[in-house]
């Protein structure tokens, strides 16, 4: 066997493309963009009935990042926004980027101290969010925090935010208690300042500053600001946008959080950086609000989760919606089932529907089907290596690169790795190691083609619709409970969302607890997404030998109790 063939038969592969990657800025590049589609629709957000064309949105992006520079923000200063899908959240990505701020996603699911850490953390000079959110009353949880912002004429900063020097309030037209001010007002301060002021500020970025921190939990039950740069996410987006055959033509309908990778950069991104139209059906996920979105603005694409896209198809009244005009779009986010792809691409009519794969750390983009695939690959694996990255299958324990069709740990190198965990070296080194080498954590087969299948996670993260949930995070928080000794938390198979959240505690001596009641307890304390649907309450835990807990052993065991085997075989990419 020659050189040549040894190196075919090694789970390595390399993506290429006709196409250089751009080296850009958002601002810079969204400009150019602008000037070629000026009339043509960019963004409609449904519930606001908002309708804006490129040229309507540049300017409302450029009004709000002068508004941003009266309010002092600096080059590489943190501007973080706590909101649901709408309109100013795309204001306020482009903004922060012109500027060259780093905006912050936060999760809409949070509660008080999950909202303090990621502030602190990361440092956030200026704080843009909605007043509620379901349950959440957001201004509540910010006034507990930081009350002098509540309080007329008082200027002192927060005891526990002490960066934080402004809140920016969407979608309120009465005033605003104390110093908060609305998005509107900080709009129309922009029409105040010199257009040349950000004309001078974007001059000054480059394509490697960091222009985004998103935040995913950790083993260590600290979530780790994961930052990203203009040349991550533009290129990421730009190459899902070839991978789903994007163009000037494409509606595109985002169900999926902007918080979110999928939502942010591989929907509406992706959609913008062709000149395509971003709509947004509602302000979170709604089955209802998604089909009435494409039926009435003739949407192309559609982006979700596996849990998203079953719940548009079982909506009782799904046959009733015109959904012809769609072609295709994305499932990411979790394991895809085989039998949902096919029933996606009949039934919805997409029939040019892709699998994306990756992780927040890789901009997301590692792994890509795209719509020039047979239906069969696009439904049984998550595709090849996309364009500029390198990706290798190793041996977990000893890191050397295995044969193909050898099950290992899926690396990756190239434009997509992330700048690293904001303010987080130690993590980040043992994330990225001394080659450059992005270890994302999750198990997989690289085909003789270069097919990539998904067969497990090195740790036992949890992915529930698409959300990405670390158990040790939870069992810190149960540990903190008067009753509970001990707390072990794993996933268990769920038809609907992919995996649920399960957990077993075990009480301290003399103590007596009901699972309902953790489960209540739970949710003051943590996002509701992360509270665990089953709660058993044992005596004792499966050890090895060794004492060490086998979540294994209670998962198959909650698989039996629950009827669960037939969801736990469902065949996924």
């Amino acid at each position: 066997m020659n050189d040549g063939s040894k190196q075919a038969a090694l789970s390595y592969d390399h993506g290429i493309s006709t196409e250089p990657l751009v080296g850009s800025t958002l601002g810079k590049f969204f400009d150019e963009i602008v000037a070629s589609r000026k009339d043509a629709e960019a963004l409609i957000s449904v519930q606001q009935n908002i309708r804006m064309t490129y040229a309507q949105l540049l300017e409302r992006v450029n009004l709000f990042a002068c508004g941003l520079l009266r309010l002092g923000i600096e080059r590489g200063d943190r501007i973080g926004i706590w909101s649901t899908n709408n309109a100013e959240w795309i204001v306020t990505q482009l903004a922060a980027a012109k500027v060259g701020a780093i905006l912050v996603n936060i999760n809409p699911g949070y509660r008080t101290s999950e909202l303090e850490y990621v502030l602190s953390q990361s440092g956030v000079k200026v704080l843009v969010v909605i007043q509620k959110h379901r349950s959440s009353d957001y201004l509540a949880m910010l006034e507990e925090l930081a009350p002098t912002f509540f309080v007329a004429g008082d200027e002192k900063p927060s005891a526990k935010l002490p960066n934080l020097e402004q809140i920016v309030v969407i979608g309120v037209h009465s005033k605003l208690p104390g110093r908060l001010l609305s998005f509107d007002q900080v709009t129309a301060m922009g029409a105040e300042l010199p257009a040349a002021k950000l004309v001078e500020r974007e001059g000054k970025l480059q394509f490697d500053d960091p222009v985004n921190i998103q935040y995913t939990s950790g083993t260590t039950g600290l979530p780790k600001g994961v930052t990203l740069s203009h040349h991550n996410l533009l290129n990421n987006a730009l190459l899902a946008a070839q991978a789903m055959g994007l163009g000037p033509t494409s509606r595109f309908c985002v169900p999926m959080p902007f918080y979110h990778c999928g939502g942010m950069i591989s929907s509406s991104l992706a959609t913008l950086a062709v000149g395509g139209a971003v709509i947004v059906p509602s302000p979170f996920y709604d089955d209802t609000a998604v089909l009435h979105a494409v039926q009435a603005e003739k949407c192309t694409h559609i982006s979700g989760v596996p849990t998203m896209f079953i719940g548009e198809l079982e909506h009782p009244e799904f046959d009733s919606f015109d959904v012809s005009s769609l072609r295709g779009g994305f499932m990411a986010g979790a394991p895809c089932p085989v039998q949902l792809m096919r029933r996606v691409a009949d039934r919805m009519k997409m029939e040019e529907i892709v699998i994306l794969y990756g992780l927040t750390e890789a901009s997301p983009l590692m792994t890509a089907t795209t719509s020039n695939d047979s239906l069969e690959i696009r439904s049984t694996t998550v595709g090849k290596v996309i364009p500029g990255l390198e990706l290798k299958v190793v041996d977990p324990l000893t890191g050397e690169v295995l044969p193909r069709g050898e099950q290992g740990e899926i690396c990756c190198r190239g434009h997509g790795v992330m700048l690293g965990y904001w303010n987080n070296p130690q993590a980040t080194a043992d994330a990225i190691d001394k080659n450059g080498w992005l270890h994302s954590g999750d198990l997989g087969v690289m085909n003789a083609e270069g097919f990539i299948n998904i067969t497990g996670r090195k740790k036992d993260m949890i992915i529930r619709g698409g959300e990405n949930i670390y158990p040790r995070e939870i069992e810190e928080v149960l540990h903190e409970h008067a009753s509970i000794a001990q707390a072990q938390v794993f996933g268990i198979p769920d038809a609907r969302l992919g995996e649920d959240v399960a957990a077993w505690i075990m009480v301290k001596q003399s103590e007596s607890l009901e699972p309902e009641a953790v489960r209540e307890w739970l949710k003051e304390r943590i996002g509701y997404f992360k509270v665990p649907r089953h709660v058993k309450v044992v005596t004792e835990f499966p050890m090895t030998v060794t004492g060490k807990c086998q979540k294994f052993v209670m998962r198959q065991q909650m698989i039996k109790e629950l009827g669960l085997e037939a969801s736990s075989q469902v065949q996924t990419a």
